[in-house]
């Protein structure tokens, strides 16, 4: 009897961490997949009309950067640098979320921010996806002008040519969406697959724009852990 005991006790110990995986997974797959397919099914193609507005822009603004004329002019809106006067900065950033990276095409960056904007649309709510996707690139884009100002010399600063790089347009509002959500809705796979990545990127390929994301996902993180507790899904308890 002691050694079934035994036997029991080291196979309850080895099965209790698996159900514990098998329950995030279960409680992740509720809160973001079942979640966004009931709000998708109800509401339709008006539930994600950001993302579908997101892409049909980038599309677009891809588009005119490929035509010279048309290019000084989203350059003139929507370019997002350091070496620029704050204000003009942020009167070009909300149209730089949605410009695409100029040394390369869009269609990599696309399926992200579908992603990104339709979930956070179905299961935060427009008003809020766009904060927090505003918030994390404003976030980047105030964080390059410090580290700039504080120059190589410190762990925090960058060389002073790196005012002139362009800011990162839309992978900031997409990965401090993803963050948002990861950590709101209690979502590890999503946190792995779609945070962690960017997150050792920057860290591999350090500079500005990996410090930037860096930045974007803090700001984010805490933004979320401030409400993750009161985090209610739209189609069972309301929307907050």
């Amino acid at each position: 009897m002691p050694r079934r005991t035994e036997e029991h006790t080291r196979t309850d110990g080895r099965r209790r961490p698996l159900a514990r995986v098998r329950a995030v997974l279960r409680q992740e797959w509720r809160n973001v997949g079942l979640a966004a397919w009931r709000e998708l099914r109800a509401r339709g193609a008006g539930g994600i009309g950001l993302a579908l507005f997101g892409t049909v822009a980038m599309v677009v603004l891809h588009g005119l950067e490929q035509i010279p004329d048309a290019d000084r002019v989203v350059r003139l809106l929507g370019e997002v640098r350091a070496d620029q006067p704050l204000w003009q900065s942020l009167l070009r950033t909300p149209l730089s979320v949605f410009i695409p990276t100029r040394d390369q095409p869009p269609w990599g960056g696309i399926p992200r921010l579908v992603l990104a904007f339709g979930l956070g649309q179905l299961l935060l709510g427009w008003r809020r996806t766009l904060l927090v996707a505003y918030a994390a690139t404003l976030a980047g884009t105030l964080a390059a002008r410090v580290m700039v100002a504080i120059g190589p010399g410190h762990w925090a600063g960058v060389p002073a040519s790196y005012a002139h790089s362009v800011d990162t347009g839309a992978s900031a509002a997409v990965v401090g969406l993803f963050t948002y959500l990861a950590v709101r809705l209690r979502a590890p796979v999503l946190c792995l697959a779609l945070v962690v990545p960017t997150v050792v990127g920057s860290f591999l390929k350090p500079n500005l724009a990996g410090r930037e994301h860096l930045v974007a996902v803090a700001l984010a993180g805490v933004l979320a852990f401030r409400r993750r507790g009161t985090f209610r899904w739209r189609g069972a308890l309301g929307r907050d």
